[in-house]
C-alpha cells in the first residue's frame, strides 16, 4: 500500500513539475517581462536597465525618416557652476547635454552611459505627448480643447473620465483618483507597470477606472493615467497609433541623430505616459524646437500659440512652488518663458527662452521626489542659463 501511494505521489509530482516547465517556456517572455519590472529600480541595475529598457519590455521602433542628419552645432564648452560636478556625483547623473544659442557647449556621460544610449524618457515623454495633442489641434483632427474625451474615446463612458474634456487630461485636472505612488507595490500606478510588463492592456485599466475625488476641472492632481487618455484621444481623432503620429509628425522632421522607441503594451498600444527613449542629445533638440517657437531648421512642426499656451501655467494647481501647463512643468518664480518636462528618477528638459538655454539631464537618483533636490535641480540649470 505504501508503495503504491509512493508511486502515486511520484506521478502527480512528475505533473506537477512537468506542467510548471510547459507554463515556464509558454509564458517565458511574460515572465521575463515581470521579473525586470520588479527589479527595474534595483540600485546596481537601474543605470543600465534605464539604457535598455527595449530588453525587458515590448516596444515599438519609431523611424527617423530618409532625411540626413543634421547634427547640432558645436560652440565654445561651457564651465560647470562651482559645486555642479559633486552635485551630478550624488544625484547618479548619467548625461548632461546643454544648449546654449542653438549651440552645443555642453555634453558628457556618466556611471557607464554612452552617447548613443537609449535613456528612457519617463515621464518627458508627457511634453511630447503636448506637442502632438497641438500639432493634432492645429490639423484640425481635435476639434477642441473642450471636447469631452468621450467624444473620441467611445470606451470611457460610464467611467471616471466621463464628464473630462481634452483640456482636463492636459492640465492634469480630471479629478480621477489614481495612486502615483511608485514606492508603494500595490499602488495604481505599480499595478499599471505590472499590466504593461505582462503584455496586458492599458485601455482596459484606464476604463476601468470609476472613482473621482473632485468634479473635472476644479483640482489638480499629478495623475500619470491622464496621459494615457490624452494618448486615446489622439487615437480616437486620427484612427491612427500614438507611435506612428510620432514618427511622422515630430520625430521625421526633428531629424533625430538616432531612431527611437516606444515601450507598448501587448497589443501595440504605444505607452505614452512614460515610454519614449531617445539619446541625450535628441532630448536637447526637442527642447531647442520648443525654444525657437515650434519650429526647426525652417519648418514648423507646432504652432506657436500652442507652445506658448502649452508652456504657461494654467491648471488649478495650489502648489507655491511650481505651475503646471498642458504636460510640462513652469516655476512660479520663473521669468517669462521659462519651463521644463521631468521625469521619474532625475529625467529633465529645462528650456529657458530669454536665455536661449536648453538643458537636458537624465539619472538614476532614487531621491528624486526630494523638495530640496528639486530645488537644486532648478538653481543649478538657472546658474548655467545665466539667470538673472
Amino acid at each position: 500500500m505504501i508503495r503504491v501511494i509512493g508511486k502515486w505521489l511520484g506521478r502527480v509530482l512528475f505533473a506537477l513539475l512537468l506542467a510548471a516547465l510547459v507554463i515556464g517556456i509558454w509564458k517565458r517572455e511574460e515572465i521575463q517581462r515581470l521579473m525586470a519590472v520588479n527589479s527595474l529600480f534595483e540600485p546596481d541595475k537601474i543605470v543600465r536597465n534605464f539604457s535598455n529598457m527595449d530588453k525587458a519590455f515590448l516596444h515599438v521602433d519609431l523611424p527617423r525618416g530618409d532625411d540626413p542628419v543634421s547634427p547640432l552645432p558645436k560652440g565654445e564648452t561651457l564651465p560647470l557652476p562651482a559645486g555642479m560636478e559633486d552635485w551630478m556625483r550624488d544625484r547618479l547623473v548619467t548625461s548632461l547635454v546643454i544648449v546654449k544659442d542653438g549651440d552645443l557647449v555642453f555634453e558628457d556621460y556618466y556611471l557607464g552611459t554612452e552617447p548613443d544610449d537609449l535613456r528612457m524618457s519617463w515621464s518627458l515623454a508627457k511634453s511630447f505627448i503636448s506637442v502632438l495633442t497641438g500639432i493634432l489641434v492645429g490639423d484640425g483632427a481635435i476639434t477642441s480643447l473642450e471636447d469631452p474625451v468621450t467624444k473620441y474615446v467611445p470606451q470611457l463612458k460610464g467611467g471616471a473620465y466621463d464628464q473630462a474634456t481634452v483640456r482636463n487630461v492636459l492640465n492634469m485636472a480630471t479629478g480621477v483618483t489614481f495612486d502615483e505612488d511608485y514606492l508603494d507595490y500595490d499602488s495604481d500606478i505599480n499595478r499599471m507597470g505590472r499590466i504593461l510588463a505582462l503584455g496586458g492592456l492599458m485601455d482596459d485599466f484606464a476604463a476601468g477606472l470609476t472613482e473621482t475625488f473632485t468634479a473635472p476641472g476644479t483640482d489638480w492632481q499629478y495623475v500619470s493615467i491622464d496621459t494615457h487618455v490624452l494618448g486615446m484621444v489622439l487615437r480616437g481623432a486620427t484612427g491612427r497609433k500614438v507611435s506612428d503620429l510620432m514618427a511622422e509628425k515630430i520625430i521625421a522632421p526633428l531629424r533625430l541623430e538616432k531612431s527611437p522607441y516606444y515601450l507598448t503594451d501587448g497589443v501595440g498600444v504605444a505607452f505614452a505616459l512614460g515610454g519614449l527613449n531617445l539619446t541625450t542629445r535628441d532630448y536637447a533638440r526637442f527642447g531647442q524646437m520648443m525654444l525657437q517657437g515650434g519650429t526647426w531648421q525652417g519648418q514648423r512642426i507646432v504652432s506657436e500659440d500652442w507652445v506658448v499656451a502649452s508652456t504657461t501655467a494654467s491648471a488649478p494647481t495650489e502648489l507655491d512652488e511650481i505651475g503646471y501647463g498642458y504636460q510640462w512643468w513652469i516655476p512660479r518664480s520663473a521669468r517669462p518663458r521659462e519651463y521644463m518636462g521631468r521625469g521619474i528618477y532625475g529625467q529633465y528638459l529645462y528650456i529657458n527662452e530669454p536665455q536661449g538655454t536648453v538643458i537636458a539631464l537624465t539619472a538614476a537618483d532614487p531621491d528624486f521626489r526630494d523638495r530640496k533636490i528639486q530645488d537644486e535641480h532648478l538653481s543649478y540649470f538657472r546658474r548655467i542659463a545665466g539667470h538673472p
